[in-house]
């Protein structure tokens, strides 16, 4: 029944056209059903010459790693994990080998989450080990290469089982897959019959990309690393007429899917960060492969716009100001790691990974000898571009960050205090992208907050995706963000793990930036007729927040707080009516060391103020309790005022 009403959901999404693609896309699917019966590796078909040379890698690059470990998502160790294709990961179940159509990976709690085994399917470790067996030149990489090459295929035939089930996760393999071949073909001693398996495989599912590529409501991020794969495959294999159509998607979907002012329309900016990845690789790919389509012109203000938007929502020590879903996605990881364990570090190192790539194509650079988060270049970046090419980007001129910024268009603002010490994340943005808004929160008026560099006010982060339904949700919801619940209500209907039916409308009213002070006034309609209004005033000098709330007409009104897990607050001015506890204050300090970080002040029109027990997800599949901090706001107008001690 729940399958159900999610597909009648989900089928409001979709106009006519899209239903009539859907079911023409079954047709298909079924069509291969019959040709696959028989399992057989994606390798399997006519050899086709492959121009791997039109990767331009540097092979001659001689500062690199030689990690043999790719980062699986936490907490899960690649070495426990290495030919476990099938793994559930949550639980000690697999996936069953079926035709991939048949498997619904959505909600089976009793064997994972697909997202979790789709990162070692990815084929990250291919290329990672054919850079090493290129740089070393230890046949061991080769060997451990051919031996993970040999068995996938084997146990994951083309269009059987959890490895086939989704397009993106097809294209994310079919690039690996690339540069794997960019660093074995003209290497000593490669068997030619492993190389012409390769090119197999990229042709195969190339194809398979051309034929199912996402659209409609579902032409999100996922349309973008297919239709990259797809330009890749086509420069390797000489197919012009894929590379052709490859350009005009992506020419297309760049001014769809983002901004004017250079947010993404997700208003996820880790998934802004994987969309600028693949545009920032296939940009590459093309001026190198001159002459380069007309369009490229076109993409370099729009990338720039969306450069500088990154480099915005990054702070003095390399903290980032980021809403919405997160789940460590990536295209390309020639370094891997040492041990196979989670790095902490990574996702900090990927914004920093990305600017580095767009300080070389675009005009501009956005790294900094100054900004230890941003430099020395990643392993990856060596491996892309030459030594010279490095040299000449850090002379390119500074795009650097000048006070507080607020895009009225993307709808998100970065307040800075004079001294930098304090960061401000605000989220005055739409829901997300078209129909689905799949990667959206329901967090209209939340905000973030950073104290030399440690989150002190947090986001949730996302947790999972395809189990734990309810964690799913309750990550998403209103009550557990920086903002005013009414009602104990959603401001936006979660109809599905990425669907959403009524959806809050935001809008910014006033946007102040000055020396002295900030000033961000915004509303949003998600509790009609019920209007919240939020008012942020920020003393740049003093690092005083004020945030005022309107909610006139609401009952069961609640402001939230979420704190940090290092941090502990403790009341130092007592209400002496619990009815009317203005005046409440609240002090924050270090868990550890007692260092005081900042005083929460409920100055007027709020009732009674407690803690209460929440749950962040630093990175995709963990949970740590933290501390929340709610208020109810007992008059129409509330003011709560937050003092930074940095």
């Amino acid at each position: 029944m729940a399958d159900l009403k999610w597909f009648a959901r989900r089928l409001s999404a979709m106009g006519p056209r899209e239903i009539l693609w859907r079911v023409q896309q079954k047709i298909l699917h079924s069509s291969e059903n019959r040709k696959y019966r028989t399992k057989r590796p994606v390798t399997d078909g006519p050899s086709c010459p492959g121009h791997a040379e039109k990767l331009f890698l540097n092979t001659g690059n001689r500062v690199y790693t030689l990690h043999t470990a790719i980062p699986l998502l936490a907490p899960y160790n690649y070495s426990e994990y290495k030919t476990a294709w099938h793994a559930g990961f949550q639980t000690d179940n697999e996936w069953p080998l079926v035709p991939s159509t048949k498997l619904d990976f959505r909600g089976m709690d009793a064997v994972g989450d697909a997202r979790t085994n789709w990162e070692l399917n990815k084929h990250f470790q291919f290329a990672l080990l054919a850079k090493n067996y290129r740089a070393s030149g230890d046949r061991r990489y080769l060997e451990e290469l051919l031996g993970l090459f040999h068995d996938w295929n084997e146990k994951n035939p083309f269009l059987w089982g959890i490895s086939w089930t989704s397009g993106i996760e097809i294209a994310e393999r079919t690039m690996n897959w690339c540069y794997m071949l960019g660093f074995l073909e003209g290497a000593p001693n490669v068997p030619g019959e492993f190389i012409a398996e390769v090119t197999a495989g990229i042709a195969n599912m190339g194809a398979y990309l051309l034929r199912h590529y996402s659209r409609y409501s579902s032409a999100n991020n996922h349309l973008i690393i297919e239709i990259s794969a797809v330009l890749h495959a086509g420069i390797i294999l000489g197919r012009g007429e894929w590379t052709d159509k490859a350009v005009k998607i992506l020419d297309r979907e760049l001014f769809l899917q983002d901004h004017e002012d250079g947010v993404n329309k997700e208003e996820a900016l880790y998934y802004q960060v994987f969309m600028m990845e693949a545009y920032a690789m296939d940009l590459r790919l093309l001026l190198k492969n001159a002459p380069a389509p007309a369009c490229c012109e076109c993409w370099i203000p729009m990338l720039t716009r969306m450069s500088r938007y990154v480099r915005d929502c990054i702070g003095r020590y390399g903290e980032i100001v980021e809403f919405g879903d997160n789940d460590d996605g990536k295209l390309l990881d020639l370094e891997g790691c040492a041990d196979g364990s989670m790095d902490p570090e990574a996702g900090r190192r990927h914004y920093a990974y990305l600017l580095q790539f767009m300080s070389l194509l675009l005009p501009e650079r956005y790294v900094s000898e100054e900004d230890a988060w941003s430099l020395p270049f990643a392993e990856t970046i060596r491996w892309l571009f030459s030594d010279e090419e490095l040299a000449e980007a850090l002379r390119k001129p500074l795009y650097s960050v000048k006070g507080s910024v607020d895009y009225a268009v993307g709808g998100n603002a970065v307040l800075r205090s004079a001294d930098e010490e304090v960061v401000i994340g605000i989220d005055h943005a739409p829901l997300g992208y078209g129909a689905l808004c799949a990667h959206g929160h329901a967090d209209a008026l939340s905000f973030i907050a950073f104290e030399r560099g440690r989150a002190v006010l947090c986001d949730p982060g996302t947790y999972i995706y395809h189990t734990d339904e309810e964690a799913r949700n309750d990550f998403r919801r209103t009550s557990r963000h920086n903002t005013v619940c009414v009602g104990g209500r959603d401001q936006s209907e979660m109809l599905g793990a990425f669907l959403w039916g009524k959806k809050a409308a935001c809008r910014l009213i006033a946007a102040d930036l000055g020396e002295e002070r900030d000033e961000i006034v915004a509303e949003h309609d998600g509790y009609r007729p019920v209007m919240h209004r939020r008012r942020f005033l920020f003393d740049r000098r003093e690092k005083r927040l004020t945030i005022e709330d309107t909610v006139r007409g609401a009952e069961d009104a609640v402001f939230s707080l979420l704190l940090a897990p290092d941090i502990r607050a403790e009341r130092v001015q007592p209400a002496q009516d619990r009815e009317e506890a203005d005046g409440a204050v609240w002090r924050c300090t270090d868990r550890e060391s007692g260092v005081p970080v900042m005083t929460i002040a409920f100055q007027n029109g709020f009732g009674e103020s407690a803690l209460t027990d929440r749950e962040i997800s630093p990175v995709y599949g963990v949970k740590t309790k933290t501390t929340g901090l709610s208020a109810a706001i007992r008059q129409d107008q509330a003011v709560c005022e937050i003092s930074f001690c940095g």
